[in-house]
């Protein structure tokens, strides 16, 4: 025994060199023992519309500086430019969330954009305000980056193409918006206008229109066409557009899946490469059903809803197309009309999500594998 204590005493050493070595390692000045990765400030941003608040905690997680700055570069350089030493800085997802991690990661920080969803039970408080907020992020930040959840923004020219999409969904409510305003005037008088909108819907109607309702129904009716003229100019911008990507060719090879929907599709999720496992996706867009399980409960939800919610119509739309009359024959129509068979009253409310959900995953399939959708999966032809 004496032998194999002995020989053993050689590597007893090296051992107790390497520990002394990563305990150096993970002491910081002061004698306080911190990680390699919190030897920086820490920021928390609770951002606002126009002012937004940070706490900034050093390497320690002392609170050593809180206040507010507004939303513009100017006033950001102020607070985290020039010779600021970069920092780690976490905010919350909102409308402002994209150019603002832009303007900071230009400053040299690292900035990491938290799921606001995600965290509405760890901020939630009877004292919630915008300053306790901003320190909560900074301490989730601090502690471990998983608890964010955190997202990733499209790049600039990604939110400027989708930026056209969503402009011409505005429009395409007002002009609802106007139409149903003109028949519920015309209605009061007992006359209804025509039934379907087409690009001259106004000039139609304005020619049916008794003479005592046109003072109210012509600028409207008039409205109306100029909407559609230039809900069309959109539609050529988006074909335009969807020629420019080559994902669009793959998931736009589905049946009922057009260049609106595909490039949409695209353009949200901004990369194939962000879902390592397809199946993901349908959560990331809210069709997964919610759970609340516990101990031996686990009821069924509704799906979360999460994420964009246009994207989740226009594959709710092309749900209703692969399931209605004039849907093509395919495995997918066929799975999702025995749910909507065995599903009962609500069957078919149950198989619109499920093919939804369904196509989601498959869209992302065909692009992350650059395949041509097959109506009933066997040999799968890859595209030029």
């Amino acid at each position: 025994m004496k032998n194999v204590s002995k020989a053993l005493e050689p590597v007893k050493d090296t051992m107790a060199k390497r520990a002394v070595g990563k305990k150096k390692a993970v002491t910081a000045k002061g004698g306080r023992r911190t990680r390699p990765d919190l030897a920086r400030e820490t920021i928390g941003i609770d951002l606002g519309d126009k002012v937004s608040r940070y706490a900034i905690l050093d390497v320690a997680g002392e609170l050593v500086e809180e206040g507010s700055f507004r939303n513009e570069v100017s006033s950001m350089e102020k607070h985290f430019g020039g010779d600021t030493k970069p920092a780690r800085i976490a905010m919350e997802v909102g409308t402002q969330s994209a150019w603002i991690e832009r303007e900071l990661k230009r400053m040299g920080h690292e900035v990491i954009v938290a799921n606001a969803r995600e965290l509405a039970w760890i901020t939630a408080s009877d004292t919630k305000n915008d300053r306790s907020d901003a320190e909560k992020l900074a301490r989730l930040a601090r502690a471990d980056l998983r608890l964010l959840k955190p997202v990733d923004h499209r790049t600039a020219e990604q939110q400027a193409e989708l930026n056209v999409i969503r402009a011409r969904d505005a429009l395409v409510r007002a002009r609802t918006l106007l139409v149903n305003a003109a028949r519920g005037l015309a209605k009061g008088f007992g006359f209804r206008l025509p039934p379907a909108i087409t690009s001259l819907f106004g000039t139609h109607a304005s020619k049916l229109v008794p003479e005592i309702l046109k003072p109210a129904l012509s600028k409207l009716l008039a409205q109306i066409d100029a909407v559609t003229a230039s809900i069309h100019e959109y539609d050529r911008q988006i074909m335009a557009l969807a020629g420019q990507h080559k994902e669009v060719v793959f998931v736009q090879s589905i049946p009922g899946v057009g260049p609106l929907t595909a490039l949409t599709f695209a353009l949200t999720l901004g990369s194939a490469k962000r879902f390592e496992h397809s199946r993901d996706v349908g959560a990331f867009l809210g069709l997964r059903p919610k759970q609340r399980q516990s101990g031996d409960r686990d009821p069924q939800l509704h799906i979360s809803k999460a994420g964009d919610k246009y994207i989740r119509k226009l594959l709710n739309q092309c749900s209703h197309h692969v399931l209605g009359r004039f849907g093509k024959d395919s495995a997918l129509r066929q799975w999702g009309l025995k749910i909507a068979q065995r599903g009962g009253k609500n069957g078919l409310k149950r198989a619109i999500t499920a093919v939804a959900r369904k196509l989601a995953v498959l869209m992302h399939r065909l692009w992350q594998k650059s395949e041509i959708f097959q109506p009933f999966p066997g040999t799968v032809s890859k595209a030029a």
